[in-house]
């Protein structure tokens, strides 16, 4: 796919047969009994870089539901993603000042529900039409234990991002399976030392990730209710080798790479300074507004074999409702209106939000094509980190990332850095 305009306005023409309304179940009251129908509605929202697009769309939600609901005044307040950990804790200890509906980042959701910040909604989305239009990978996104605790409200995925004009100019064929990647990427740095083959470092952990699914590896196993780490498999460390050895001088230098997060790694491809990255549908706006723009396309990550997809890590965000909400059956009904799929797609439009409905994926694919290797990509399906509060340890710890850049410095080879990852893990599960 080579990048165009983006086509979100006409797309959603196409897509205003799948909006159906559908009449709010009514749910059962909060802990402690109390399910008011009237009063003020909080909800917190996290805060953008730009957030005016997105303020139009919740604004308009806001109002919609204010006019359907007699003395209900929806409160909205944008909080910091950077602070959200002390926000939520906060909340949670005390719920009078806590909001009743919630943004959260979907691999923070283990550990809310271990501090039993938000409640379940299982019940409620059974009866609820458009929720069968989330596929299993996606909804588990919002799940803990077959628990459900929000509805995803949008998604994120990567892709292989690369430089037509370079590819051309050395006769080099899009890869076709993630071996090509590396392949092509030696190729284009044996021609040009100045450029990386691949921009993508040693910090990326979601663009590493996907050469470990695509051989069958994992990062841990569920057995019993425990987690217990898999990095160290056979099938994960075929796919780690692989990665590491991107982290060389013939393909992304380890003084200049290892280190690199997925930020950084995007930044080398936007400035020129890179054939090809692991991107995400969250930069394509950057990817607009950049010198390479007209020289850039995107396909899916390939797999292992032609014709194959990556797994992707499935990024999003999720609405919920908190646990010690005063007026559940209100919230719950918000929550089905902001993550409804008009709201989804006036969000898509506003801010390129992927939605989280297959249905409405499917269509703005067909209509717009610089989407569709995201869609496609989510569509052959995508993968999770471990569904546990030792999630937070894990990420904290840099346990993944450490494991990479030891592999790049030389320091221990991938089976060792494998095994010292999975002693890691296994003590952070242990403790969570």
């Amino acid at each position: 796919m080579r990048l165009t305009a983006p086509a979100r306005a006409c797309a959603l023409l196409g897509l205003a047969a799948l909006i159906t309304a559908c009449a709010p179940l009514q749910t059962p009251g909060a802990a402690s009994g109390v399910d008011e129908r009237e009063g003020t509605l909080r909800v917190w929202l996290f805060s953008e870089v730009d957030q005016a697009p997105k303020e139009r769309v919740v604004d308009e939600a806001v109002a919609e539901f204010e006019a359907a609901h007699d003395g209900v005044d929806v409160q909205v307040q944008y909080i910091p993603v950077e602070t959200r950990a002390e926000r939520f804790q906060g909340a949670f200890l005390d719920p009078a000042s806590a909001p009743d509906v919630a943004e959260y980042g979907n691999t923070d959701l283990a550990g809310y529900v271990e501090s039993a910040g938000f409640a379940d909604i299982t019940d409620d989305l059974a009866g609820w039409e458009p929720y069968e239009d989330v596929s299993e990978d996606v909804a588990s996104t919002a799940r803990v234990e077959g628990v459900d605790y929000g509805v995803p409200w949008f998604l994120g995925a990567r892709a292989l991002f690369y430089r037509t004009d370079v590819l051309e100019e050395l006769d080099l064929e899009v890869p076709g399976t993630l071996e090509e990647v590396v392949e092509t990427a030696r190729a284009v740095r044996e021609h040009d030392p100045a450029m990386l083959g691949i921009s993508t470092g040693g910090a990326y952990t979601y663009a590493m990730m996907p050469f470990v699914w695509a051989h069958g590896g994992d990062i841990a196993e569920l057995h019993g209710g425990t987690y217990t780490a898999t990095i160290d498999s056979a099938e994960s460390r075929r796919g780690l080798e692989l990665y590491g050895s991107i982290l060389s001088d013939d393909v992304c230098p380890p003084q200049t790479c290892s280190q690199m997060t997925g930020d950084a790694s995007v930044q080398n491809f936007l400035a020129g300074n890179a054939a090809m990255t692991i991107g995400g549908n969250f930069n394509l706006n950057a990817l607009h507004d950049s010198d390479v723009a007209e020289d850039a396309a995107v396909v899916p990550l390939p797999g292992t074999e032609p014709g194959t997809v990556a797994p992707a890590f499935a990024g999003g965000n999720n609405l919920g409702v908190l646990a010690g909400t005063e007026r559940r059956t209100l919230a719950v009904e918000f929550v089905k209106l902001l993550a409804g799929k008009e709201y989804q797609l006036k969000m898509y439009e506003a801010m390129g939000n992927l939605p989280a409905y297959t249905d409405v994926r499917e269509e703005l694919a067909a209509s717009d094509e610089e989407i569709a290797p995201f869609v496609e990509t989510i569509d052959a399906g995508t993968r999770f980190v471990p569904v546990t509060g030792a999630w937070a340890t894990v990420d904290a710890e840099g346990v993944l990332p450490t494991m990479v850049q030891r592999v790049a410095a030389g320091n221990a080879t991938v089976d060792q850095a494998a095994e010292e990852a999975a002693r890691a893990l296994d003590d952070a599960f242990g403790r969570g």
